[in-house]
């Protein structure tokens, strides 16, 4: 259950907490005062999308912080996968801050975390009901969501949407291979001209870079000769004078002759000795540089010529040989593959139709498990409509063959009757806005039982309902918070009479600025808030005296 509550900087809520407890909480206030914020800060805290609208004016950032105790066993084992170990005194705390640039950050028990790990165990730990919940039962697309919850069905709806999906696959596939003979044919052609035309070409993975640099030597050819034949001139000589091979070899020869006589310099002589060999090999190297070198006109056509094949190939087919070289083998893949085609389609519908019949097995069982189910759900809920001041209500569920989809075969949408006589329509059709409240809580009530989220919160399900109605509503949200944390927000004193722990919201304005505090009421002062619920104005003794009485009777129920 939902713990303790902290709220800092979000909207007009500077700083406040709220302590919350098992069974029946309940916060009231003015319109206004600021109960939608502690809803948005809890839709923060379970990693619901939020706006830097929600931080306080002025503020750079807001924190909310959320404390669970004794998380069931399907949040434990989902925090164990998930890396986040449990406290040792059972408690999870989870923190989210909002920034006004735009980088927030969460914390699970002081660890990082994620806004989508928040939102994942958020369905695990809290399950919100707001106004625009009733209104979508409105919506027959969403009536199926509450059979299958009540169906407990999802290793049978799971075995389908495993079946739906391959024969999705196979029909993918079928299709690709569905072309006519003509069109076979056209591929075909053209597959075979391309593969024909790449594998002519014999492409070489870096031809392209060699041929552009044989093509510059040719190109440049004889300054390349000339270059070469003035540094050879260089080191073996001319017949003007030496080069630089003959003077190191006597410079050598001096050194080794001095070497004789003074220490230290045979040495030197042999350094020059090894430069000598060096120029020598040097030399050697530029005399076949010098021969290899010839300017070939027909060379540099076949180049050239060469080249422009490369270029015209990768404007078609990729723009390296790699990658042309990949088309190619794609091009022969594609063309065994429709080669194949007759013979793969053969066993393609053959498989296609043995996934379709075990997609209608498998859609018949989940429409078999949702028809068991929704007959429950239509007994269940008459029941609880009719401790809800809905008598002689006639609930169905109406479920019809439908295309198969991810989620099945079968069109699920709620018939009512609220009127004796009356045959059952649509419930879009004729509920009103205070029956729809009253039917939403008693699905809720049904389906209490079927999951294990430990904190239900309404948020005003008492819109259009007033009376006896009203109290029969209180009297309900009191019984499901037997079994686990109800908090409700609520206009109606009739409800509120019945909370095991009433809050107030309120709102002040100090200095100019608009704060929002929230308080425990107890003794005087809760009795005050219910008079004040009753009146809309001024409280009169006879007021508080039925507000007594009402919290007198609100504890025996």
């Amino acid at each position: 259950m939902l713990k303790q509550l902290y709220i800092e900087n979000i909207a007009v809520i500077e700083k406040t907490s709220l302590q919350l407890e098992e069974g029946f909480n309940l916060l009231t206030g003015e319109t206004g005062a600021g109960k939608s914020i502690i809803i948005d800060s809890i839709h923060a805290i379970l990693g619901q999308r939020t706006s830097r609208e929600l931080i306080r004016t002025g503020c750079e950032q807001a924190t909310v912080t959320a404390v669970f105790s004794c998380p069931g066993p399907a949040v434990l084992s989902r925090l164990e996968e998930l890396g986040y170990p449990p406290e040792e005194d059972d408690d999870l705390l989870i923190q989210r801050t909002l920034r006004q640039d735009g980088k927030g950050s969460c914390r699970i028990g002081g660890r990082p975390a994620t806004v989508s790990i928040l939102r994942e165990l958020g369905r695990l730990l809290v399950d919100i009901h707001g106004q625009h919940d009733s209104q979508a039962l409105l919506n027959p697309e969403g009536h199926l969501d509450f059979v299958d919850a009540l169906a407990e069905n999802k290793g049978i709806l799971e075995d389908y949407r495993n079946t739906y999906t391959q024969v999705r696959r196979l029909q993918k596939e079928w299709k690709a291979l569905q072309m006519d003979d003509a069109e076979k044919a056209r591929r075909m052609d053209l597959l075979t001209f391309q593969i024909g035309e790449l594998e002519e070409a014999g492409l070489r993975p870096g031809e392209r870079e060699e041929l552009a640099a044989r093509r510059t030597v040719i190109q440049n050819s004889e300054h390349i000769a000339a270059s070469l034949r003035t540094a050879l001139a260089a080191i073996s000589g001319e017949e003007e004078g030496p080069g630089a091979l003959t003077l190191v070899e006597a410079a050598g020869g001096a050194a080794a002759d001095a070497g004789r006589y003074l220490e230290g310099l045979p040495e030197q002589a042999e350094r020059l000795t090894a430069i000598q060999y060096e120029l020598e090999e040097i030399a050697d190297r530029f005399r076949r540089d010098l021969e290899a070198v010839d300017y070939n006109p027909a060379e540099q056509e076949q180049i050239e010529e060469r080249l422009d094949q490369l270029y015209r190939l990768s404007r078609k087919y990729g723009e390296t040989e790699e990658e042309m070289l990949a088309f190619l083998e794609s091009a022969r893949a594609e063309r065994d593959g429709i080669q194949r085609s007759e013979q793969r389609l053969a066993r393609l519908e053959e498989e296609l139709d043995a996934a379709k019949l075990q997609l209608q097995q498998k859609g018949a069982r989940l429409t078999e498990s949702r028809r068991e189910a929704g007959m429950g759900l239509d007994a269940a809920v008459c029941r609880e409509l009719a401790f809800l001041n809905m008598p002689d209500v006639q609930f169905i569920t109406h479920i019809e063959p439908a295309v198969y989809t991810a989620a099945g075969a079968d069109k699920v949408e709620f018939f009512i009757s609220t009127n004796p006589g009356e045959p059952p329509k649509p419930l879009s059709k004729i509920a009103s806005g205070g029956e729809l409240s009253r039917i939403m809580l008693a699905i809720k009530s049904v389906l209490a039982s079927h999951d294990r989220v430990g904190t239900l919160i309404f948020d005003e399900i008492d819109t259009g309902v007033s009376g006896r109605a009203a109290q029969k509503v209180g009297i309900k949200l009191k019984e499901v918070s037997r079994s686990r944390q109800v908090i409700c927000i609520t206009h109606l004193a009739q409800i509120a009479a019945l909370a095991d722990r009433h809050m107030l919201i309120e709102k002040h304005v100090r200095d100019g600025r608009t704060y929002t505090e929230v308080r425990p009421l107890a003794g005087e002062k809760r009795v005050e808030e219910i008079a004040r619920m009753m009146s809309g104005g001024e409280v009169s003794e006879h007021l508080r005296n039925t507000a007594l009485e009402m919290l007198e009777a609100g504890r025996k129920v």
